[in-house]
């Protein structure tokens, strides 16, 4: 009955033995090849049929295979390197002196996958390659779907973080943010100038000519704060008509009276509204971190507004310096 078996499978057909063993190797007596695979022969820097098997391969284990005799009687599990491709296989006799060769990528067949851009009709509808490759791309999808969630979310996190420290109406930073970088600024020892801005007639503008006008000149004045300032200042409205700057590098009391007085000229200029003119004018209060020999957060905010009042009481549409 072997004889009968070993009869049919050298009588199989070039296309059967393709099929059922896509990285087969047929060796002659001389260990010339014969017949290979498809699969074999894609991944193959040159055609195999005709070469010199120790031409093409090179066997590693087991030590000590020279001939096709050898391999014929080896029952040991081959390992063999191709052009740096590392293959794994075993080797039966033929009934003409030959040996057949039966060969696999093992552990390292994703990234022959990869590579050679191999499917699953490069591998025989038995071989479990094809369940380890429908696994590698089902892995592959899903890591791609956590990846795009995972920056959705971080998006998502982003946008969150950024609108927890916006105020919505102006676009400016709100009071949260305002706090945060005012405690950054004191932590990290860099001087900085701190300004209190308050809008004066802002209620008349409200009583006259509604919300929406309101609305629109707060709108207004964060356009001019922000023109008025460098790309690194920290623009906050705190409340419904209070601003603060904080400018970092800047201690310069000169300058920042330069910087004030521009910004209270053009707020006193009308901004109109719906075919109306809305008039307001700006009081501000400035103090300086150099001023203090340990700056506070607290002490520093209370010095501004302390002097924003002055400038209030003083007749409005000023600025004031906090004096120690």
């Amino acid at each position: 009955m072997d004889g009968r078996l070993t009869d049919a499978l050298v009588s199989m057909t070039p296309t059967a033995l393709n099929r059922l063993m896509p990285m087969h190797l047929c060796l002659n007596a001389r260990g010339t090849i014969t017949s290979a695979g498809p699969t074999l022969s894609k991944i193959a820097p040159a055609p195999l049929v005709g070469q010199p098997f120790s031409a093409m391969f090179t066997l590693r284990r087991p030590p000590g295979i020279t001939s096709v005799e050898q391999l014929r009687r080896t029952s040991h599990r081959l390992h063999i390197s191709m052009n740096g491709a590392a293959l794994r296989g075993l080797a039966v006799a033929l009934s003409d002196g030959g040996a057949l060769l039966n060969l696999s990528f093992g552990i390292d067949l994703p990234e022959a996958v990869r590579q050679h851009r191999l499917s699953d009709g490069d591998f025989a509808p038995t071989d479990l390659a094809v369940e380890l490759l429908y696994l590698i791309e089902a892995k592959t999808l899903v890591m791609a779907e956590l990846n795009e969630l995972n920056r959705r979310l971080q998006g998502a996190k982003s946008i969150a973080e950024e609108q927890a420290q916006t105020d919505t109406l102006t676009g400016l930073r709100n009071r949260r943010a305002m706090d945060a970088r005012l405690a950054q600024l004191i932590e990290s020892g860099q001087p900085f100038g701190l300004m209190h801005l308050d809008l004066d007639w802002f209620k008349q503008v409200n009583d006259t000519h509604g919300h929406a006008a309101g609305d629109h000149v707060l709108q207004q004045v964060a356009r001019v704060l922000i023109g008025e300032t460098r790309l690194h200042d920290t623009v906050a409205r705190i409340g419904g008509d209070e601003f603060v700057i904080l400018l970092p590098g800047l201690v310069d009391e000169t300058r920042m009276t330069s910087i004030a007085r521009r910004i209270i000229d053009r707020l006193s200029q009308p901004i109109p509204f719906d075919g109306k003119s809305c008039t307001i004018s700006a009081s501000i209060g400035m103090t300086v971190s150099a001023a203090y020999p340990h700056a506070s957060a607290e002490q520093m905010l209370a010095d501004a507004d302390q002097a924003l009042y002055g400038s209030k009481h003083a007749g409005r549409g000023r600025a004031t310096v906090h004096s120690a």
